[in-house]
């Protein structure tokens, strides 16, 4: 029997819309739920994509309530407050965002116990945890987005440095998708050869330069909030690039968010680290071998995402 591919949207801002106009685009579901609290903006969303059909194909986009997400196979969670500005930190928005996500745990809970659960909202890595910690699903079916788009970014930037397609760069950004996040240079290669202290493509290994590439994928979303006052295109592709993984049960290897259970040394906190994503969610870790320099900046990025939640008073 053939299964409709159900997805649900909770909270159609910026980023939910980017996402469900990238799963569209991409057809990747049959059907996209889209749930807001303002019902009207999500109606109006849906009415938007639906239009778009006879282009990419027959696909429902409805507005819901909750227990119409029962259906869903994988359900993003891009609801919450968004950064205001530049002078505000990921991890500045974890007070404004636990509270509603509290709610959406407890309804998402009763009405679609079964659906994999990807966190957008930001600080993602904090509200994963949180997710994880009040949800009756086992932690493995809850991800968050993580460094995914910092790497992307990363890649990005280092394929333009060399004159090659990112998608021959092979290198990961790990740790909070925030200022604390690690760049593994002992890993990085292009075509198979490690760029790291090397001459590629005639181009020698300068640190400078390579801090430089580095800080500017760090500091994208500041740069960009500046200039629209969101992100959300680039947040879009990468939600529906983990949807593609799960729903295609493609046993990808992705930097997304979720518990190290001791790798590295790291226990009680969502971070990202390579993991294999499929049908089940974060079906396995990848935890590659890291030089002790990364493996200590990933260990005090560990700590900026524990500070973080003691800091606040956030109670789980």
């Amino acid at each position: 029997m053939i299964q409709r591919r159900t997805v649900g949207i909770v909270g159609t801002g910026n980023v939910g819309t980017a996402a469900a106009y990238a799963l569209f685009n991409q057809g990747l579901a049959s059907e996209l739920l889209l749930l807001d609290q303002d019902t009207r903006r999500a109606e109006g969303e849906a009415m938007d994509l639906m239009h778009g059909q006879q282009l990419v194909g027959r696909i429902t986009c409805r507005a819901v309530d909750y227990p119409a997400l029962s259906s869903a196979q994988v359900i993003v969670l891009t609801a919450g407050a968004s950064q205001r500005s530049s002078d505000e930190t990921r991890l500045d928005l974890l007070r404004r965002n636990a509270d509603i996500f509290r709610e959406i745990i407890i309804q998402l809970d009763k009405h679609a116990p079964n659906a994999i659960l990807v966190v957008a909202t930001n600080p993602v890595d904090v509200l994963t945890y949180i997710c994880q910690a009040l949800s009756s699903r086992p932690d493995r079916r809850i991800l968050g987005t993580g460094t995914l788009l910092d790497t992307a970014r990363f890649r990005a930037l280092l394929g333009r440095h060399y004159g090659v397609d990112p998608r021959s760069v092979h290198a990961y950004v790990l740790g909070e998708h925030g200022d604390s996040e690690v760049p593994i240079w002992s890993n990085a290669t292009i075509g198979g050869q490690a760029i790291y202290e090397r001459t590629v493509l005639g181009k020698p290994w300068d640190a400078a330069t390579m801090q430089g590439l580095f800080e500017e994928a760090r500091n994208a979303a500041y740069e960009i909030i500046d200039r629209k006052g969101y992100t959300n295109m680039a947040i879009g592709v990468v939600i529906a690039r983990i949807v593609r993984a799960v729903l295609e049960d493609q046993q990808n290897v992705l930097p997304v968010s979720t518990r190290p259970e001791g790798a590295y040394g790291i226990e009680d906190v969502c971070l990202s680290v390579p993991c294999v994503v499929g049908l089940e969610g974060m079906e396995k870790r990848v935890d590659p071998e890291l030089s002790e320099a990364e493996r200590e900046a990933l260990r005090a990025s560990a700590r900026a995402l524990h500070d973080s939640r003691a800091e606040l008073d956030v109670s789980i």
